[in-house]
């Protein structure tokens, strides 16, 4: 095994705007695994919850698949890209219909080992 190995998690179809879920991801990336936990512990946003639970599942990965160090770990990459939108109708005056479109997300995380 080489000593930086990268272990990905992803969590799909969650229902938040991919921009609300970057605006978190953009102040994690790149840190240890404990002080991404740290920063999401203390922001108010939403969207910390599910960015949580996939870093936990990323590190959960590492370590029980690939017996590193959850301490040693950094964040390599985090990412969250559009997935499909749920469509919805708003009725309106005069018969008319309104379409409401909900986005979803795929979060990726992908954390290395340092040494």
């Amino acid at each position: 095994m080489s000593e930086t190995q990268s272990v990905k998690a992803i969590a799909k179809y969650i229902r938040m705007s991919p921009n609300k879920v970057r605006r978190i991801l953009n102040q994690i990336r790149g840190r240890s695994y404990q002080d991404a936990l740290m920063i999401l512990e203390f922001l108010p946003y939403r969207a910390v919850g599910p960015i949580w639970q996939v870093l936990h599942s990323a590190a959960a990965n590492a370590q029980n698949n690939y017996n590193l160090d959850k301490k040693k770990l950094v964040i390599e990459q985090v990412y969250a890209d559009e997935g499909p939108k749920l469509k919805r109708i708003r009725p309106r005056a005069q018969g008319r219909a309104y379409s409401i479109l909900k986005p979803t997300c795929h979060i990726t995380v992908i954390v290395k080992s340092t040494v």
